[in-house]
């Protein structure tokens, strides 16, 4: 069978760097999405951070056998290469299918191939190597730009933090304290390298290793907190955890938690990448105005318009 045309996924990929290169710079970003599949025969996420290329490979079924196989991914790394003006050594390949349990986040590798990137004036830590994700997701830089500028004065707290992008965000707005829990020690420490990279580090910036869900139900209610951030994973089985997490079924749990938790006048950030979700307001506590700001939330070198759902809820009252 012939293989698909090098040429046309040459020409994308010069189009879409020389539009996005103009407009990472003048956003002060210096890691982006390149191409997001838009051409069916090369089902490729290509993300640019600096001189490096994180470039993921959707799980797909195809006509080609193992050896066109093999020539069509080196011919996709050479196109990549010699288009973008990046070393081979400095492109990075993963396929990505759906994962299971915390697969997503567990360690593939020992490489430890890390960079420090930019993103609206903040330095951020990310590992191209040993991950199936690099420690920032950035389909949501513009959450995190909301999140910055609503946490003056603020008590934040982030939940699933992940490596603490929200945090950092929500430290450099001006926030009085943060909260930051994630059930990875590994993750926490990396949230705490993310705040030392920007001088951001403070007593008032607390972290605490903990399943979310756990610490809702059980901890007890503190002060309450004036923003949460809530973007938990799709699916989970880790053993650190007492049950299978699945969004769909867990999502009115959540909400309702944090919002028990919040001031009123607080706003909940809530996100999730499951493609399929659908929010059902009757089943969140009647004191929250909900409001979908997904559009609003999907940066312009996201192509897929679903790559994730955010909604504002807003605590009118107590």
């Amino acid at each position: 069978m012939p293989l698909p045309d090098f040429q046309m996924f040459a020409n994308r990929l010069a189009k879409m760097q020389r539009h996005l290169g103009k407009w990472a710079r003048r956003e002060g970003i210096t890691c982006y999405r390149v191409y997001d599949a838009d051409i069916p025969e090369f089902p490729l996420a290509v993300d640019r951070y600096d001189n490096c290329l994180h470039v993921a490979e959707y799980q797909r079924d195809h006509p080609l056998d193992e050896e066109e196989y093999r020539i069509w991914r080196s011919g996709c790394r050479q196109i990549l290469a010699d288009t973008l003006e990046v070393a081979h050594e400095d492109i990075y390949f993963k396929s990505r299918s759906r994962q299971k349990g915390t697969a997503q986040y567990e360690k593939q590798a020992l490489l430890a191939r890390e960079l420090v990137v930019q993103e609206d004036g903040l330095n951020f830590k990310i590992n191209l190597s040993d991950y199936l994700d690099t420690g920032l997701f950035l389909d949501h830089r513009p959450t995190r730009r909301m999140v910055r500028e609503r946490s003056m004065g603020k008590s934040v707290l982030n939940l699933f933090a992940y490596t603490g992008a929200f945090t950092v965000h929500a430290a450099a707005g001006g926030a009085n304290a943060t909260t930051t829990i994630d059930m990875s020690a590994t993750y926490l420490d990396w949230a705490r390298h993310n705040l030392r990279l920007n001088e951001l580090e403070d007593p008032n910036h607390r972290f605490l290793q903990a399943d979310v869900t756990t610490w809702l139900r059980d901890s007890p209610e503190e002060d309450p907190y004036d923003l949460i951030v809530l973007d938990p994973p799709t699916f989970s089985n880790s053993k650190r955890m007492r049950y299978a997490f699945d969004i769909q079924t867990e999502y009115p749990y959540l909400i309702n938690r944090c919002l028990q938790r919040l001031r009123p006048g607080g706003t909940l950030f809530f996100s999730t990448n499951f493609r399929k979700f659908r929010l059902d307001p009757d089943r969140i506590w009647g004191g929250a105005r909900i409001t979908d700001i997904s559009e609003k939330t999907i940066p312009p070198d996201f192509r897929n318009k679903k790559i994730h759902y955010c909604f504002e809820l807003f605590k009118e009252h107590a």
